[in-house]
């Protein structure tokens, strides 16, 4: 069964910087395409960023292009979320999984709060 940890959350003023982490365990990591989900309260988790199983970015959600960067260490079982420039509206719980499709259970999640 597939696990998650996610860690690297925490309290940033707006354009800070954070750095998230997550460690998979129970599946093949290097054949798995990952992804990282955020939600905020009483919205739905939405996407925010993609990493095929060879580290091609599939996909950075709109709002966070320019800002944000997926990657991943096969060796180390790890897939990172580098956030720059950070805006109050990144405030939200951070999630690692599956990509869409695949998704499995999710993990604790790490909380992300921008503020001054």
């Amino acid at each position: 069964q597939v696990q998650l940890v996610e860690s690297g959350g925490g309290l940033v003023q707006p354009g800070g910087s954070l750095r998230l982490s997550c460690t998979v365990s129970g599946t093949t990591f290097s054949t798995e395409s990952m992804a990282w989900y955020r939600q905020t309260p009483g919205k739905v988790r939405i996407l925010v960023a993609t990493i095929t199983a060879t580290g091609d970015t599939n996909y950075i959600e709109d709002s966070t292009k320019g800002r944000f960067t997926i990657s991943r260490d096969n060796a180390e079982h790890t897939v990172t979320l580098q956030m720059n420039n950070l805006k109050p509206e990144d405030t939200a719980i951070y999630y690692c999984n599956l990509i869409p499709g695949r998704i499995t259970r999710w993990g604790q999640g790490t909380q992300v709060t921008v503020s001054s």
